[in-house]
């Protein structure tokens, strides 16, 4: 696949360079600083971003507000951010709407190589990946009129692992249950937030943003400019 990395630590970003192009992906552009990240997303239109949050000149957020940016122009262009931090406003802005395609990994918390590139083959097939602490922080502000809330706990547990991207066998293990039972946790999840049958595979993002979205849809949320 083609991937564009924003990453201001040399080290990093070439390490990250000579992984992925040893593994048969081509690294399309490589950029340090946030005020030519969007021009480089939108000319080279790569199948996946890899973006650190804080980039130069300020290192706050333009890391993330270049992939906000870049996905109002290319809706469809798969982001995964590594970062030391959560950015909450922009992180939720990136998950918002419906909006697939989306990673949120911690730096210190990526332990294995084949984490990340798992996340990485993921989210650029329009999957979600989420570390769980991102979502743990995300999580602290709650809506009232939460579209989860018809969801047993045992349900939200279930919801907040797809959200970190394991399958069922791997649910059942982390959970110490069957595996049918997850099933039918599962069934009961897309029957309560009313995700049809005929969405098919289609059925497990979706529920996994409405998670989410429950989550940041009452973030104060900034504009892009």
């Amino acid at each position: 696949m083609r991937i564009v990395i924003g990453e201001d630590n040399a080290l990093l970003r070439e390490g990250m360079s000579l992984l992925l192009t040893s593994l048969g992906h081509e690294i399309c552009a490589t950029v340090e600083d946030g005020d030519s990240l969007v021009a480089t997303l939108l000319e080279q239109r790569p199948d996946i971003a890899v973006l650190d949050v804080r980039l130069p000149p300020t290192y706050r957020d333009e890391g993330l507000r270049a992939a906000v940016a870049a996905r109002e122009e290319l809706p469809d262009l798969p982001v995964l951010v590594l970062s030391q931090y959560v950015e909450h406003a922009y992180a939720a802005r990136l998950i918002a709407n419906g909006a697939s395609g989306v990673g949120y990994l911690l730096k210190d918390r990526v332990g294995r190589v084949e984490e990340f590139l798992e996340a990485l083959d993921r989210v650029a097939a329009g999957g979600i990946a989420m570390d769980s602490e991102v979502i743990s922080q995300l999580m602290v502000r709650r809506v009232r009129d939460d579209p989860l809330k018809a969801l047993s706990s045992r349900e939200r547990e279930v919801l907040s692992l797809m959200a970190e991207g394991h399958g069922n066998g791997a649910i059942a293990e982390l959970l110490f249950i069957a595996e049918t039972s997850v099933n039918k946790h599962i069934g009961n999840i897309f029957s309560k937030l009313g995700l049809p049958a005929t969405d098919g595979g289609h059925r497990r993002v979706r529920a996994v943003l409405a998670y989410l979205n429950s989550a940041t849809s009452q973030e104060g949320c900034p504009g892009t400019s």
